[in-house]
C-alpha cells in the first residue's frame, strides 16, 4: 500500500487536494450551460466511485507495507465500514446542496461560504476526535479563515445592493447563500466519520480498522447509494426551475456525461491523497488544508467565470482581503503540524 511518512510530502498532498476540491466545480459550470446540475450530479458520483475503485486496486495494493485493498476490506469490522458509509451519506447531502448553491449563486460565493464554514467547523470536530497539531496555531488559522468567509459574504451583499430593487437574481443569490450555509454545517462532519473508521498507523493498522483506500471505497459506496435518494428528491423538488425527469439523463451525449465523470474523478483524486496525508499530518490539519479549496474555487469564480463583474470597488477590496486572510490562515494551519 502506498502511503507517506514525511510531513512535507503530506502537506504537498493536501495542497493538491485543495486544487482538486476547489476545481471540480468548473466541470459543473461547464456542463451547466446546457445541462441541469441534478443531471450532472449522477455522472459526478460515478466518477467518484470509479476513482475509489481504481485507486484501491492500484496504489492501495502495491508495496510490502500495510494491508492491501482487498484483504483490508475483508477484515474490516461492520462498525468501521458503517462509519465510513455514513460519512458518504453525510457528505452527499452536503455536496448536493453545494451543487445547488453553485448553480444559483456561483462558485465564488458557494465555496467560500459553504466550504469555508465546513473548514472552520470541521477542523474543530476533527481535532476533538484526534488532537494532533499545535492548537494555538491551528485555531488561529481557523479564526483568520472565519473572518475571510465573512468578508466574502459581505462582498456579495455589496454587489447585490447596487440594484435598486430585489430582482430574481438577487433573491437567487440569497437562496444560494442559505443553501451554502446548510451545506457547510453538514460538510463539517463527514470527514470525522471516515477518519474514525481508519487506523492512522498505516504500516501496522489495528484489526478491524481500515486503511485510506478501503475507507475511501466504502465512503464512495455511501455517496453512490444515497444519491438515489437525495438526487431524486432534488430532481422532483428543485431549488430553481422545473422538476427534472430521469429520462432526461439518458438524452445527454457522451461529451456531457464525460464532463460530469471528470468532475468526480478530480474530486476523488483529492480525497484519496488527503486520506493518505492524514496518516502523517493528522485528520484536523489534513482536512483543514484540503478545504482550502475555498480559496481556489473563489479564484476560479472571480477571475475565470467573472462572477463579480461590475461589482463596486469596495466588494473587490473585500475579496482581496479575503484572499490575504485565507492564505495567512492556511499558513498557520501548516505550521501547526510542525
Amino acid at each position: 500500500m502506498f502511503f507517506v511518512e514525511n510531513y512535507a510530502v503530506a502537506v504537498y498532498f493536501c495542497v493538491v487536494t485543495m486544487l482538486c476540491w476547489g476545481s471540480w466545480g468548473n466541470t459543473q459550470k461547464l456542463a451547466g450551460k446546457t445541462w441541469r446540475y441534478e443531471l450532472f450530479y449522477w455522472d459526478y458520483v460515478i466518477g467518484v466511485l470509479l476513482f475509489a475503485i481504481v485507486s484501491g486496486l492500484t496504489l492501495g495494493s502495491i508495496g510490502d507495507q500495510g494491508r492491501s485493498f482487498i484483504p483490508d476490506l475483508k477484515q474490516a469490522s461492520l462498525a468501521n465500514m458503517g462509519s465510513a458509509f455514513i460519512g458518504g451519506i453525510v457528505f452527499n447531502a452536503a455536496n448536493i446542496l453545494l451543487s445547488a448553491a453553485i448553480s444559483i449563486a456561483g462558485m465564488s460565493v458557494a465555496f467560500p461560504v459553504g466550504i469555508g464554514l465546513a473548514l472552520v467547523l470541521g477542523v474543530i470536530v476533527n481535532y476533538v476526535g484526534d488532537p494532533k497539531g499545535n492548537p494555538a496555531l491551528l485555531f488561529g488559522g481557523v479564526a483568520l479563515i472565519g473572518v475571510a468567509i465573512l468578508m466574502n459574504a459581505y462582498a456579495y451583499r455589496i454587489k447585490d445592493a447596487q440594484r435598486s430593487t430585489l430582482d430574481a437574481r438577487q433573491t437567487g443569490t440569497m437562496k444560494g447563500i442559505m443553501l451554502a450555509v446548510v451545506c457547510g454545517v453538514l460538510m463539517a462532519f463527514f470527514y470525522r466519520f471516515v477518519a474514525a473508521s481508519m487506523d492512522m498507523n498505516f504500516v501496522a493498522p489495528a484489526a478491524g480498522k481500515m486503511t485510506p483506500y478501503s475507507a475511501f471505497f466504502v465512503f464512495a459506496c455511501g455517496i453512490f447509494a444515497s444519491t438515489f435518494v437525495f438526487n431524486t428528491i432534488a430532481m422532483k423538488k428543485p431549488v430553481a426551475g422545473e422538476p427534472v425527469k430521469i429520462g432526461a439523463y439518458f438524452k445527454g451525449g457522451l461529451p456531457i456525461h464525460f464532463v460530469g465523470i471528470l468532475g468526480g474523478l478530480i474530486w476523488g483524486l483529492g480525497n484519496a491523497i488527503n486520506l493518505v496525508a492524514a496518516g502523517k499530518a493528522g485528520p484536523a490539519i489534513s482536512y483543514g488544508l484540503g478545504q482550502g479549496a475555498t480559496l481556489v474555487a473563489a479564484l476560479w469564480g472571480i477571475l475565470i467565470w467573472k462572477e463579480f463583474k461590475g461589482a463596486p470597488k469596495s466588494a473587490n477590496t473585500l475579496n482581496l482581503a479575503m484572499f490575504v486572510l485565507f492564505v495567512a490562515g492556511l499558513g498557520l494551519i501548516i505550521r501547526a503540524g510542525l
